[in-house]
């Protein structure tokens, strides 16, 4: 079969470090080991507040976020995905994280792209760094500090960062801490900062997880790192794995939500990330329910065919490239969001939808494996909800302990091409 390959995707590739240029040293290669998937900036009369200024002039912006697989160097992406002009960056440092916005003392790297200490990200670009020589272990902690020293909107954010980050005056991508300085001020949400890059061995890979609020962590507890992705690079990390979220609050599959469809970003949070070798698929329950709400009170709701469909077409883009697609089965959700501006969004003849498609994912053969989360996460009283234990209290989105357990009972074989063993089989019964 003739493969074609686009000029916009061969780009990105070259510029994530999967291209030929990454053939130089035969002894490494580049790894993801902690993305954030980019989205566009709301406007303010959007159900949701952005939660970041709508310009940047000379300040700082320093981030935190936790690696999957460590290694001895490191590179940082940064993202002008939606911006309509030039990002300039004025210095940028990596460090080992301390507490709060502190840094590990005698950490501190200097950033530099192309061999400069600044550079300009262009409209709709990728920017990646020049490695540093940092050895950092698995699950680190790393703190990545980003000057800006002109007049930059902020057209380009990941909303829902689950992290604490600072936004400081001046240059202060040096400064042991940052959160004591004078007009200082924090958001949750990911500016520029869209992935972290580790040097590792040529075998190793990542698993990538495609979904929506669920995978993103909405009503996870802010800073612990306990999203469902999170405890899954815990367990994964030791047989050096990966693992990258590439979950958007709101996302969906078909249409365009707090971020692009999954159909449009799957080549970039996805397929163009260096050492993917498996994508999990958690997406749907926003192109089930958003429909009639007050995110979209004149949308229809999609057909079973034209979900799977939209399955298909992800399936088809990934094995094109060699990369294996689990699918995971949509999560309970009655009486979602109550006493809310959506408390809508559960409805009967939604949940059958849902349900209608649960069944397509286990039984139509489509994906390499299967990942039940509905079983998993519902109450065997009441199936058509969480069970208490694992329900946020918004009866859509785990709680810290759901989260770990359903990255707990995941059967690892079956995200590394490999078949669970009959004692593994026996276990998870």
């Amino acid at each position: 079969m003739q493969r074609f390959s686009f000029l916009p995707a061969a780009l990105l590739s070259l510029a994530l470090g999967t291209g030929p240029a990454q053939a130089a040293n035969a002894d490494t290669a580049w790894l993801a080991s902690w993305t954030a998937s980019p989205q566009a900036v709301w406007s303010s009369d959007f159900l949701f507040p952005s939660n970041v200024p709508a310009v940047l002039h000379g300040h700082t912006v320093r981030q935190v976020a936790r690696l999957s697989v460590g290694g001895p160097r490191v590179r940082i992406v940064l993202s002008n995905a939606y911006g309509k002009v030039p990002l300039r960056i004025g210095a940028a440092t990596v460090a080992l994280a301390a507490s709060g916005s502190a840094i590990e003392a005698g950490s501190l790297r200097t950033l530099t792209f192309s061999g400069q200490p600044s550079a300009s990200v262009a409209p709709g670009a990728p920017l990646v760094s020049d490695p540093v020589d940092l050895p950092v272990p698995d699950l680190a902690r790393l703190t990545v500090s980003v000057h800006l020293p002109q007049a930059s909107p902020t057209s380009t954010f990941h909303w829902d960062g689950r992290e604490t980050a600072w936004i400081a005056p001046h240059d202060q991508t040096q400064a042991p801490r940052i959160d004591d300085s004078p007009g200082v001020h924090t958001t949750t949400a990911r500016l520029l900062l869209s992935a972290i890059q580790v040097e590792a061995a040529p075998a190793a890979q990542a698993v990538a997880i495609l979904g929506d609020s669920i995978t993103d962590g909405a009503s996870a507890s802010l800073g612990m790192d306990a999203r469902w992705p999170d405890f899954l690079a815990e367990r994964l990390a030791p047989q050096g794995v990966a693992v990258i979220n590439a979950g958007i609050s709101g996302a969906r599959l078909l249409s365009d939500g707090m971020g692009s469809n999954a159909l449009a970003r799957f080549e970039r949070d996805v397929l163009a990330q260096p050492g993917v070798r498996t994508v999990v698929v958690l997406l749907g329950i926003n192109d089930i329910s958003w429909p009639g709400t007050a995110f979209a009170p004149r949308e229809q709701q999609p057909t079973l065919e034209e979900l799977s469909s939209g399955y298909a077409r992800l399936i088809a883009q990934a094995r094109s490239r060699g990369v294996r697609v689990v699918g995971a089965t949509l999560t309970p959700f009655a009486g979602a969001l109550p006493g809310t501006p959506l408390s809508d969004y559960y409805q009967p003849d939604k949940d059958t939808l849902r349900q209608q498609l649960n069944a397509w994912i286990r039984s139509s053969g489509s994906f390499d494996a299967v990942l039940d989360f509905d079983a998993w996460a519902r109450d065997p009283a009441h199936p058509l909800r969480l069970l208490p234990a694992y329900d946020s209290g918004d009866h859509l989105h785990l709680g810290d302990a759901g989260n770990r357990a359903l990255a707990e009972g995941i059967a690892l074989p079956l995200l590394l091409n490999q078949s669970p063993s009959p004692a593994y089989k026996a276990v998870l019964k």
